[in-house]
């Protein structure tokens, strides 16, 4: 097949790649669609020392399914569009994370593209069938290739509980911003984006979102130098963070939705004196992120920048960590 394939620090088109082979319990997938992400330029950088086919935002048609039990028990997903959880567990007893379904955190998973798995940048993926999600009729592929940063975001909602009355403050106006806006305003509450480009804060103002245009950050401050009850920091910088320490309140709680190979640093004093939450934030659930798609709660193609044959993926990565790029997308 076919491949992207991330080696030796370089990014290349490979005419005959393997193709895999799936092990029972898993299904191999066509892949239709695939949308670069900010963790695939990082893993450019060195980020998880990942050596592959990356990519893991993708839609899909299962050709096959391997076990003739777990085919049976999963007949209605051949030859359906998918879209796939990223994270492959152990599944076993032992694991102390599996046994509570904790999947996302089994210390001997597999991530696809990120992680010892080969990822979604070729003509073919295998996951593990319990992963698969069926996408609806009316979500279009394009729409689609949303579904996992979606719900890397809805997962923000199960981990903290905001309130309607209160503030989330979105640093970082690229394509996680935007999404973590369109997700957060879904529950009622004041959303405010920082970013440094104008353009794109009106793609989220267009969501009632209050949009402030960042020209010097160690100086930023919002008006009357109030704070957010919540600062979800999408910057994909370091830097990022002590912004993120200036905009919070007292209490509040900073969300890291950023996946970056640099390296950051963290002051302690003032996270304890005002008693602030720092919390990781990455893979969420597939369900409610495929339900708001499908009833038209969200608007996810404005976002889409440009799409690009799997022959053209070196020339779509340089497309994509261009300044002012958002999503790009990549049809094997």
């Amino acid at each position: 097949m076919r491949a992207l394939v991330y080696q030796d620090s370089t990014l290349r088109l490979e005419q005959q790649y393997p193709c895999p082979e799936p092990i029972e319990g898993e299904a191999l997938i066509r892949v239709l669609l695939t949308g670069i992400c900010n963790t695939d330029l990082e893993i450019l950088r060195g980020y998880m020392d990942f050596q592959g086919i990356p990519g893991h935002e993708f839609v899909g048609l299962v050709e096959d399914i391997y076990g003739d039990a777990v085919r049976e028990r999963y007949a209605h997903l051949l030859g359906q569009r998918v879209v796939g959880e990223i994270n492959a567990p152990c599944r076993q007893v032992t694991c102390e994370f599996c046994r509570q379904g904790i999947f996302t955190h089994c210390p001997r998973r597999t991530t696809l593209g990120i992680v010892q798995r080969n990822g979604a940048f070729a003509e073919y993926l295998t996951l593990p069938v319990e992963n698969l999600y069926p996408v609806p009729e009316t979500v279009s592929d394009e729409e689609a290739i949303f579904v996992e940063p979606l719900a890397a975001n809805f997962e923000l909602l199960e981990q903290i509980h905001l309130k309607p009355t209160e503030t989330a403050l979105i640093l970082g106006d690229g394509k996680m911003g935007q999404l973590a806006a369109q997700v957060l305003s879904l529950i009622g509450c004041e959303v405010v984006m920082v970013g440094k480009h104008q353009e794109k804060l009106q793609l989220a103002e267009e969501h009632g979102v209050t949009g402030y245009l960042l020209t010097d950050p160690a100086s930023f401050q919002l008006e009357n130098d109030r704070r957010a009850d919540l600062v979800v920091e999408c910057t994909g910088s370091a830097s990022g963070l002590a912004l993120a320490q200036r905009l919070v309140k007292a209490r509040g709680v900073i969300a890291l939705k950023s996946t970056v190979a640099e390296q950051s640093q963290l002051h302690l004093a003032q996270i304890v004196i005002d008693e602030i939450r720092v919390q990781g934030s990455r893979c969420g659930p597939f369900a409610p992120a495929l339900r708001a798609l499908k009833q038209h709660r969200l608007n996810v193609r404005p976002l889409i920048s440009a799409s690009y044959s799997l022959h053209e993926g070196v020339h779509a990565f340089a497309h994509a960590s261009q300044r002012g790029a958002l999503k790009i997308l990549l049809k094997p």
